[in-house]
């Protein structure tokens, strides 16, 4: 059994990457109903919520139907991101989890999320700052280093559970790989198999099918595997995950039906938490996602992009599944 403090999250859990713009709850509702055991929100900007900015607030937002869930938090100065993991606990997560790993320019370059591969003994203080700041169980996602030259993870975990995290996941590219070539996972393995390392190692990076899932589990030894490209427009993986894992065998892809009805559902909790302008106008970007490589879609997208209101979209949906009805996806 693999457990977070006391979270207990079965023998071989899957996670749900936090990803900006993505894993909202409507997306969160939908991979929870297909199998995710434990998910995070988009990350929260310690600066965004110490001035009480609308957009890091709400994304404070959390359900009961999405436990386990943790908050993550990035930011570059450890005295704000002690007091946001405060604020971040009183909304009552399971867990709080500190971005180490995000690439992207606006971050990495402003001293936050994989920046902080650069200056460990930061990254440490900033770790304590937030565990001494929370009764909840304190969790990091990090990367393999800054750069080639700089793969300094095995010395990050080892210096980050000595102060107390509680579990550490770890994407198998440097900061300067960005997304660009294959997840290493090498090092990964080399930390759970130093037998100073008791908490639980995540891996992440390049699973996108069952079979690879548990090549992963049986070749590099992590306690578990969180993933995020992969869900976009198919949170049923982990529930293909699960099966394949526990009997060797494939299930069936979904049906178009199957398909249609996890979308609208992403849709109905959509409007239900952002209202119904936002709600529907925000949806947008993914049905693209959820329809992908169906032949002459392009007039059905238009028309799903245009819609304004739930029962246009519930209509056009409801064609999609007819007109598409014999297709294995």
């Amino acid at each position: 059994m693999v457990k977070i403090g006391n979270i207990e999250l079965g023998d071989f859990p899957l996670l749900l990457a936090p990803m900006e713009d993505v894993s909202d709850p409507p997306f969160r509702a939908v991979c929870k109903e297909n199998g995710a055991d434990l998910m995070y929100t988009e990350f929260v900007s310690s600066e965004g919520l110490i001035r009480d900015a609308a957009k890091s607030v709400q994304k404070l937002d959390i359900f009961e139907y999405e436990r386990p869930v943790g908050i993550q938090l990035f930011g570059s100065d450890v005295e704000t991101m002690g007091s946001c993991a405060e604020i971040a606990s009183r909304v009552n997560p399971d867990l709080i989890d500190i971005n180490y790993g995000c690439p992207v320019k606006n971050v990495a370059c402003r001293g936050a999320g994989a920046a902080l591969l650069q200056d460990v003994p930061k990254m440490v203080k900033m770790t304590e700052a937030v565990i001494k700041s929370t009764h909840l169980p304190v969790t990091v996602k990090t990367r393999l280093g800054w750069d080639e030259n700089t793969k300094n993870v095995q010395d990050v975990a080892e210096r980050l559970q000595d102060i107390g995290i509680k579990a550490l996941s770890v994407h198998g590219r440097t900061r300067v790989q960005m997304y660009k070539g294959s997840a290493d996972w090498t090092l990964i393995a080399k930390i759970k198999e130093n037998p100073r390392i008791h908490i639980p190692i995540f891996g992440n990076g390049d699973v996108d099918t069952p079979e690879k899932a548990l090549e992963y589990k049986n070749r590099f030894g992590v306690d578990g595997i969180m993933i995020g490209r992969a869900t976009i427009g198919n949170p049923w993986i982990f529930n293909e995950i699960k099966h394949f894992v526990k009997t060797g065998e494939k299930l069936a892809p979904p049906t178009m039906e199957q398909r249609v009805d996890v979308c609208r559902r992403h849709l109905e909790f959509s409007i239900r938490w952002k209202g119904p302008v936002a709600g529907v106008f925000e949806m947008r970007r993914h049905y693209t996602n959820y329809f992908k490589g169906l032949e002459h879609f392009k007039p059905y997208r238009m028309r799903l992009v245009e819609a304004m209101t739930f029962d246009e979209l519930s209509s056009i949906l409801k064609e999609i599944s007819h007109d598409y009805s014999e297709l294995i996806c």
